[in-house]
Protein backbone atom coordinates (compact mmCIF):
# COMPACT_ATOMS: atom_id res chain seq x y z
CA UNK A 1 0.00 0.00 0.00
CA UNK A 2 1.53 3.44 -0.81
CA UNK A 3 -0.12 5.16 2.33
CA UNK A 4 1.41 5.36 5.77
CA UNK A 5 -0.37 3.94 8.43
CA UNK A 6 -1.26 6.94 10.30
CA UNK A 7 -2.64 8.44 6.91
CA UNK A 8 -5.16 5.28 6.65
CA UNK A 9 -6.25 5.85 9.48
CA UNK A 10 -7.10 8.97 8.90
CA UNK A 11 -8.85 8.16 5.56
CA UNK A 12 -10.77 5.53 7.17
CA UNK A 13 -12.19 7.75 10.40
CA UNK A 14 -10.18 5.04 12.86
CA UNK A 15 -9.70 6.68 16.35
CA UNK A 16 -6.35 6.30 17.49
CA UNK A 17 -6.76 3.10 19.33
CA UNK A 18 -5.44 0.42 17.38
CA UNK A 19 -7.71 -2.74 15.96
CA UNK A 20 -6.16 -5.41 18.21
CA UNK A 21 -6.13 -3.29 21.07
CA UNK A 22 -8.38 -3.57 24.17
CA UNK A 23 -10.23 0.18 23.41
CA UNK A 24 -10.33 -1.01 19.77
CA UNK A 25 -12.23 -4.38 20.38
CA UNK A 26 -14.72 -2.70 22.93
CA UNK A 27 -15.52 -0.26 20.03
CA UNK A 28 -15.68 -3.01 17.46
CA UNK A 29 -17.89 -4.98 19.99
CA UNK A 30 -20.04 -2.38 20.75
CA UNK A 31 -20.70 -1.59 16.98
CA UNK A 32 -21.31 -4.85 15.85
CA UNK A 33 -23.75 -5.74 18.78
CA UNK A 34 -25.85 -2.25 17.93
CA UNK A 35 -26.04 -2.89 14.13
CA UNK A 36 -27.45 -6.24 16.09
CA UNK A 37 -29.80 -4.60 18.00
CA UNK A 38 -31.87 -2.58 14.64
CA UNK A 39 -31.66 -5.85 13.07
CA UNK A 40 -33.52 -7.31 16.01
CA UNK A 41 -35.60 -4.42 16.03
CA UNK A 42 -36.08 -4.84 12.00
CA UNK A 43 -37.04 -8.45 12.65
CA UNK A 44 -39.95 -7.27 14.97
CA UNK A 45 -41.16 -4.80 12.59
CA UNK A 46 -40.88 -7.59 9.37
CA UNK A 47 -42.84 -10.14 11.92
CA UNK A 48 -45.04 -7.49 12.23
CA UNK A 49 -45.76 -6.53 8.77
CA UNK A 50 -46.14 -10.25 7.39
CA UNK A 51 -48.38 -10.84 10.20
CA UNK A 52 -50.81 -7.83 9.34
CA UNK A 53 -49.89 -6.02 12.62
CA UNK A 54 -48.31 -2.66 11.24
CA UNK A 55 -49.69 0.33 10.63
CA UNK A 56 -48.57 3.75 9.26
CA UNK A 57 -50.78 7.23 9.13
CA UNK A 58 -53.79 5.09 11.18
CA UNK A 59 -53.42 2.17 7.84
CA UNK A 60 -52.89 -1.32 7.84
CA UNK A 61 -49.66 -2.16 6.14
CA UNK A 62 -50.38 -5.45 3.98
CA UNK A 63 -48.38 -8.08 4.05
CA UNK A 64 -45.55 -7.47 1.90
CA UNK A 65 -43.52 -10.47 0.18
CA UNK A 66 -40.29 -11.74 1.87
CA UNK A 67 -38.59 -11.00 -1.27
CA UNK A 68 -39.65 -7.37 -2.24
CA UNK A 69 -38.77 -6.61 1.34
CA UNK A 70 -35.10 -7.78 1.29
CA UNK A 71 -34.80 -6.25 -2.12
CA UNK A 72 -36.43 -2.87 -0.85
CA UNK A 73 -33.95 -2.48 2.03
CA UNK A 74 -30.86 -2.52 0.08
CA UNK A 75 -32.13 -0.31 -3.00
CA UNK A 76 -33.99 2.49 -0.78
CA UNK A 77 -30.88 2.73 1.43
CA UNK A 78 -28.27 3.07 -1.98
CA UNK A 79 -30.91 5.72 -3.02
CA UNK A 80 -31.16 7.75 0.20
CA UNK A 81 -27.37 7.00 1.04
CA UNK A 82 -26.22 8.21 -2.36
CA UNK A 83 -26.83 12.01 -2.55
CA UNK A 84 -26.50 12.15 1.08
CA UNK A 85 -22.84 11.13 1.26
CA UNK A 86 -22.30 12.76 -2.16
CA UNK A 87 -23.49 16.21 -0.41
CA UNK A 88 -21.28 15.82 3.08
CA UNK A 89 -18.95 14.48 2.27
CA UNK A 90 -17.91 15.28 -1.67
CA UNK A 91 -18.25 13.18 -4.72
CA UNK A 92 -14.48 12.21 -5.06
CA UNK A 93 -14.46 10.62 -1.56
CA UNK A 94 -16.78 8.30 -3.12
CA UNK A 95 -14.63 6.99 -6.15
CA UNK A 96 -12.54 3.45 -5.53
CA UNK A 97 -10.18 2.03 -8.36
CA UNK A 98 -12.24 0.04 -10.82
CA UNK A 99 -10.45 -3.48 -8.97
CA UNK A 100 -12.13 -1.91 -5.24
CA UNK A 101 -15.29 -0.87 -6.61
CA UNK A 102 -15.66 -4.55 -8.05
CA UNK A 103 -15.20 -6.20 -5.28
CA UNK A 104 -16.82 -4.07 -3.34
CA UNK A 105 -20.20 -4.60 -5.59
CA UNK A 106 -18.89 -8.52 -4.89
CA UNK A 107 -19.76 -8.01 -1.51
CA UNK A 108 -23.06 -6.13 -1.94
CA UNK A 109 -24.18 -8.77 -4.34
CA UNK A 110 -22.48 -12.12 -3.56
CA UNK A 111 -22.39 -11.26 0.19
CA UNK A 112 -25.40 -9.29 1.33
CA UNK A 113 -27.48 -10.02 -1.63
CA UNK A 114 -27.24 -13.46 -1.64
CA UNK A 115 -27.22 -13.98 2.17
CA UNK A 116 -30.87 -12.56 2.14
CA UNK A 117 -31.71 -14.23 -0.87
CA UNK A 118 -31.25 -18.03 -0.15
CA UNK A 119 -32.03 -17.47 3.54
CA UNK A 120 -35.84 -16.61 2.35
CA UNK A 121 -35.32 -18.96 0.03
CA UNK A 122 -34.26 -21.47 2.65
CA UNK A 123 -37.38 -20.64 4.88
CA UNK A 124 -39.64 -21.10 2.10
CA UNK A 125 -38.21 -24.66 1.37
CA UNK A 126 -37.99 -25.18 4.87
CA UNK A 127 -38.60 -23.41 8.23
CA UNK A 128 -37.53 -20.61 9.72
CA UNK A 129 -35.70 -22.71 12.17
CA UNK A 130 -33.85 -24.63 9.75
CA UNK A 131 -32.66 -21.97 8.06
CA UNK A 132 -31.41 -20.22 11.15
CA UNK A 133 -29.64 -23.09 12.09
CA UNK A 134 -27.59 -23.55 9.04
CA UNK A 135 -27.35 -20.30 8.39
CA UNK A 136 -25.72 -19.58 11.65
CA UNK A 137 -23.21 -21.86 10.89
CA UNK A 138 -21.36 -18.89 9.31
CA UNK A 139 -18.79 -18.63 12.81
CA UNK A 140 -17.44 -21.84 12.03
CA UNK A 141 -17.09 -21.49 8.22
CA UNK A 142 -14.49 -18.24 9.14
CA UNK A 143 -12.61 -19.23 11.50
CA UNK A 144 -12.08 -22.50 9.41
CA UNK A 145 -11.42 -19.86 6.63
CA UNK A 146 -8.82 -17.64 8.64
CA UNK A 147 -7.51 -21.01 10.02
CA UNK A 148 -6.73 -22.15 6.48
CA UNK A 149 -5.61 -18.82 4.82
CA UNK A 150 -3.23 -19.06 8.29
CA UNK A 151 -4.48 -15.50 9.80
CA UNK A 152 -4.99 -16.84 12.95
CA UNK A 153 -4.52 -20.35 15.18
CA UNK A 154 -7.58 -22.30 16.59
CA UNK A 155 -6.71 -21.13 20.10
CA UNK A 156 -9.18 -22.48 22.89
CA UNK A 157 -11.04 -19.52 23.03
CA UNK A 158 -12.12 -18.30 19.85
CA UNK A 159 -12.96 -22.87 19.28
CA UNK A 160 -15.07 -22.82 22.56
CA UNK A 161 -16.58 -19.20 21.42
CA UNK A 162 -17.98 -20.18 18.11
CA UNK A 163 -19.18 -23.01 19.34
CA UNK A 164 -21.50 -21.42 21.93
CA UNK A 165 -22.49 -18.95 19.29
CA UNK A 166 -23.84 -21.63 16.98
CA UNK A 167 -24.99 -23.87 20.20
CA UNK A 168 -26.68 -20.46 21.81
CA UNK A 169 -28.33 -19.59 18.46
CA UNK A 170 -30.13 -22.92 18.17
CA UNK A 171 -31.57 -22.40 21.78
CA UNK A 172 -32.83 -19.49 21.48
CA UNK A 173 -34.15 -19.77 18.25
CA UNK A 174 -36.57 -22.10 20.06
CA UNK A 175 -36.90 -25.70 18.14
CA UNK A 176 -34.93 -27.56 21.51
CA UNK A 177 -37.44 -28.95 23.25
CA UNK A 178 -37.83 -30.97 26.67
CA UNK A 179 -37.45 -35.11 25.95
CA UNK A 180 -38.25 -37.87 28.52
CA UNK A 181 -34.79 -39.39 26.86
CA UNK A 182 -31.21 -38.46 27.57
CA UNK A 183 -30.09 -35.99 27.38
CA UNK A 184 -33.41 -34.65 28.35
CA UNK A 185 -33.95 -31.88 25.26
CA UNK A 186 -34.57 -32.98 21.75
CA UNK A 187 -35.14 -31.24 18.58
CA UNK A 188 -38.55 -30.23 17.07
CA UNK A 189 -39.63 -32.04 14.38
CA UNK A 190 -42.41 -29.92 13.38
CA UNK A 191 -40.10 -27.00 13.04
CA UNK A 192 -37.15 -28.61 11.47
CA UNK A 193 -38.25 -29.67 7.55
CA UNK A 194 -34.67 -30.98 5.70
CA UNK A 195 -35.09 -31.26 2.35
CA UNK A 196 -32.38 -30.78 -0.25
CA UNK A 197 -33.00 -27.04 -1.89
CA UNK A 198 -33.64 -25.61 1.63
CA UNK A 199 -30.37 -27.05 3.84
CA UNK A 200 -28.09 -25.98 -0.04
CA UNK A 201 -29.93 -22.53 0.18
CA UNK A 202 -29.25 -22.24 3.65
CA UNK A 203 -25.69 -23.40 3.43
CA UNK A 204 -25.45 -20.93 0.49
CA UNK A 205 -26.74 -18.42 2.65
CA UNK A 206 -23.85 -19.46 5.53
CA UNK A 207 -21.33 -19.20 2.88
CA UNK A 208 -22.31 -15.23 1.79
CA UNK A 209 -22.65 -13.87 5.45
CA UNK A 210 -19.22 -15.45 5.82
CA UNK A 211 -18.19 -14.22 2.83
CA UNK A 212 -18.40 -10.68 3.24
CA UNK A 213 -17.42 -10.57 6.75
CA UNK A 214 -14.52 -11.78 5.50
CA UNK A 215 -13.90 -9.53 1.96
CA UNK A 216 -15.79 -6.89 3.70
CA UNK A 217 -13.11 -6.42 6.55
CA UNK A 218 -10.55 -6.78 3.81
CA UNK A 219 -11.96 -3.42 2.09
CA UNK A 220 -12.83 -1.20 5.25
CA UNK A 221 -9.12 -1.75 6.27
CA UNK A 222 -8.24 0.45 2.84
CA UNK A 223 -10.77 2.61 2.29
CA UNK A 224 -13.17 4.75 4.33
CA UNK A 225 -16.58 2.48 5.11
CA UNK A 226 -19.00 5.24 3.84
CA UNK A 227 -17.26 4.19 0.73
CA UNK A 228 -17.14 0.82 0.84
CA UNK A 229 -20.71 0.32 1.94
CA UNK A 230 -22.05 2.69 -1.05
CA UNK A 231 -20.56 0.82 -3.15
CA UNK A 232 -21.89 -2.55 -1.55
CA UNK A 233 -25.40 -1.64 -1.60
CA UNK A 234 -25.02 0.08 -4.98
CA UNK A 235 -23.91 -4.15 -5.42
CA UNK A 236 -26.79 -5.80 -3.91
CA UNK A 237 -28.77 -3.45 -5.82
CA UNK A 238 -28.03 -4.05 -8.86
CA UNK A 239 -27.98 -8.22 -7.83
CA UNK A 240 -32.01 -7.83 -6.85
CA UNK A 241 -32.49 -6.11 -10.43
CA UNK A 242 -31.25 -9.25 -12.10
CA UNK A 243 -33.47 -11.19 -9.55
CA UNK A 244 -36.64 -9.28 -9.17
CA UNK A 245 -36.97 -6.80 -12.18
CA UNK A 246 -38.71 -3.20 -12.45
CA UNK A 247 -41.27 -4.54 -14.54
CA UNK A 248 -42.29 -6.98 -11.60
CA UNK A 249 -42.30 -4.47 -8.87
CA UNK A 250 -44.95 -1.92 -11.00
CA UNK A 251 -46.88 -5.10 -11.77
CA UNK A 252 -47.31 -5.79 -8.17
CA UNK A 253 -49.10 -2.76 -7.42
CA UNK A 254 -48.23 -2.03 -3.79
CA UNK A 255 -49.94 0.88 -1.81
CA UNK A 256 -48.57 4.00 -0.52
CA UNK A 257 -48.93 2.38 3.22
CA UNK A 258 -46.39 -0.24 1.52
CA UNK A 259 -44.05 1.65 -0.03
CA UNK A 260 -43.95 4.52 3.32
CA UNK A 261 -43.14 1.07 5.18
CA UNK A 262 -40.00 -0.02 2.76
CA UNK A 263 -38.17 2.94 2.85
CA UNK A 264 -38.75 2.92 7.37
CA UNK A 265 -37.45 -0.49 7.00
CA UNK A 266 -34.65 0.10 4.53
CA UNK A 267 -33.30 3.00 6.98
CA UNK A 268 -33.62 0.48 10.17
CA UNK A 269 -32.77 -2.66 9.28
CA UNK A 270 -29.54 -1.55 6.27
CA UNK A 271 -28.34 2.45 6.38
CA UNK A 272 -27.60 2.02 10.31
CA UNK A 273 -26.99 -1.09 11.11
CA UNK A 274 -24.58 -2.05 8.27
CA UNK A 275 -23.23 1.67 8.88
CA UNK A 276 -22.04 0.71 12.57
CA UNK A 277 -20.95 -3.26 11.58
CA UNK A 278 -18.85 -2.13 8.23
CA UNK A 279 -17.76 0.38 11.33
CA UNK A 280 -17.40 -2.44 13.87
CA UNK A 281 -15.34 -4.43 11.07
CA UNK A 282 -12.44 -2.08 11.38
CA UNK A 283 -11.93 -2.80 14.95
CA UNK A 284 -12.37 -6.47 14.81
CA UNK A 285 -11.27 -9.53 12.50
CA UNK A 286 -13.47 -11.24 10.92
CA UNK A 287 -14.35 -14.31 13.55
CA UNK A 288 -14.49 -11.93 16.36
CA UNK A 289 -17.18 -10.10 14.46
CA UNK A 290 -19.41 -12.58 12.85
CA UNK A 291 -19.25 -14.18 16.86
CA UNK A 292 -20.79 -10.99 17.59
CA UNK A 293 -23.44 -11.13 14.93
CA UNK A 294 -24.87 -13.82 16.54
CA UNK A 295 -26.56 -11.68 19.01
CA UNK A 296 -29.16 -11.02 16.77
CA UNK A 297 -31.58 -13.25 17.26
CA UNK A 298 -31.35 -12.72 21.01
CA UNK A 299 -31.98 -9.13 20.24
CA UNK A 300 -35.06 -10.18 17.59
CA UNK A 301 -36.62 -12.58 20.56
CA UNK A 302 -36.23 -9.77 23.60
CA UNK A 303 -37.99 -6.76 21.71
CA UNK A 304 -40.82 -9.65 19.72
CA UNK A 305 -41.44 -10.12 23.77
CA UNK A 306 -41.80 -6.55 24.68
CA UNK A 307 -43.08 -5.37 21.33
CA UNK A 308 -45.69 -8.02 20.21
CA UNK A 309 -46.10 -9.57 23.12
CA UNK A 310 -44.35 -13.29 22.39
CA UNK A 311 -42.82 -15.33 25.16
CA UNK A 312 -39.47 -17.19 25.74
CA UNK A 313 -39.28 -20.64 27.01
CA UNK A 314 -36.84 -21.31 29.92
CA UNK A 315 -34.74 -23.14 27.22
CA UNK A 316 -34.60 -19.77 24.79
CA UNK A 317 -33.35 -17.70 27.54
CA UNK A 318 -30.53 -19.96 28.27
CA UNK A 319 -29.71 -19.80 24.62
CA UNK A 320 -29.70 -16.23 25.01
CA UNK A 321 -27.17 -16.16 28.15
CA UNK A 322 -25.22 -19.02 26.22
CA UNK A 323 -24.94 -16.51 22.81
CA UNK A 324 -23.88 -13.93 25.49
CA UNK A 325 -21.38 -15.97 26.88
CA UNK A 326 -19.89 -16.14 23.05
CA UNK A 327 -19.63 -12.83 22.51
CA UNK A 328 -17.84 -11.82 26.28
CA UNK A 329 -15.32 -15.20 25.27
CA UNK A 330 -14.34 -14.14 21.86
CA UNK A 331 -13.60 -10.06 22.77
CA UNK A 332 -11.51 -11.26 25.65
CA UNK A 333 -7.78 -10.58 25.25
CA UNK A 334 -6.03 -13.67 23.82
CA UNK A 335 -3.84 -15.17 26.57
CA UNK A 336 -1.81 -17.53 24.44
CA UNK A 337 0.66 -15.25 22.45
CA UNK A 338 1.28 -17.76 20.06
CA UNK A 339 -2.25 -16.45 18.26
CA UNK A 340 -1.39 -15.00 14.76
CA UNK A 341 -2.37 -11.22 14.60
CA UNK A 342 -5.06 -10.42 12.04
CA UNK A 343 -3.46 -9.02 8.72
CA UNK A 344 -5.75 -7.35 5.42
CA UNK A 345 -5.59 -9.46 3.12
CA UNK A 346 -3.52 -7.82 -0.11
Amino acid sequence: MTQSSSQQRLQNDLPVASADSGRGRVAGYICIAAATLFWGISATLGRAVFTGRMHIFGQVVAPIPPLMLAQSRTTFAFVMMFPLLAVFRGAGSLKLTPRDAFDAMLVGSLGIAASNFFYYYAIQQTSVATAIILQYLAPAMVLIWMVARRLQSPSPQRLLGVMFAIAGSVLAIGVVVRSEHFPGLTISAQDVNLNFRGVSAALLAAVAFSFYNIFGQHLVARHNRWTVLLWALAGAAVGWLLVNPPWRVVAAHYSSAQWTFMVLFSMFSVMVPFSLYFWGLQFLDPTRAIVTSCLEPVFAILIAALALGETANKIQIAGIVVTLAATVLVQLPERNRGTLVFEPME
